[in-house]
């Protein structure tokens, strides 16, 4: 369901579980990014999407690049602390901290979040890039898995193998997998020039094992 001024809300049948945020792409709160939190949902979590971009989506890179470069990054670390504390106020949800999963410039974004909430208990950054977005690691308490492609122009090996040394001369802790033969935002299965649907099959699994285990601990 929709939620005005917060983003996207899907409740799993059961009623009850654990929360999940959802963090989107440059392209905005789109269909994908709601069905994403529809399949968690699934999964049993409880999920929000928030929606950073406050009603704006699109289908043009050159407009995406624009909104991701313009997007105000001391404002969408509150955003992400009011969204944190917006679904642990809800009573579906049943584990006193929260994971964050984010994709692209989510994925970025979901590092944020975890170093400026104390209620993100894991967080799964799927290739995220944001040339501005620079997260305070010593801040870090939550473990990451990092999900990345092979041939991503955008995050290549030693951009990973950077981020992964980061966190860990931080303290914290990270294990990443990257896919062969995958392309960046290989996971969006609404665009068929990228999407890999074995690797986004196994890092959706991954991705749900590592939630699990970590916000059950």
């Amino acid at each position: 369901m929709d939620i005005d001024g917060i983003g996207y809300l899907a409740l799993p049948e059961s009623g009850s579980g654990p929360g999940v945020i959802v963090l989107q792409e440059w392209w905005g709160l789109v269909p994908h990014i709601k069905s994403v939190a529809d399949r968690f949902a699934a999964a049993g979590f409880v999920a929000l999407a928030p929606d950073l971009f406050k009603g704006i989506q699109t289908t043009s890179p050159d407009e995406a690049g624009r909104l991701l470069m313009a997007l105000n990054i001391d404002q969408t670390a509150q955003d992400l602390q009011v969204a944190a504390r917006f679904l642990l106020g809800q009573e579906a949800v049943t584990l006193p901290k929260i994971g964050v999963v984010g994709f692209c410039m989510g994925g970025q974004l979901a590092l944020l979040a975890a170093t400026v909430s104390d209620n993100v208990g894991a967080v799964v950054d799927f290739y995220g890039i944001h040339p501005n977005v620079h997260p305070d690691f010593s801040k870090l308490t939550a473990p990451v898995l990092g999900i990345f492609a092979e041939n991503d122009s955008f995050v290549p090996a030693d951009a990973v193998k950077a981020l992964a040394a980061s966190i860990q001369e931080a303290g914290g802790a990270i294990a990443t997998h990257t896919y062969p033969n995958t392309d960046h935002a290989f996971f969006n299965d609404t665009r068929p020039e990228v999407y890999n649907a074995e690797a986004a099959t196994d890092a959706w699994s991954r991705t749900l094992d590592f939630l699990q285990k970590e916000l059950a601990a």
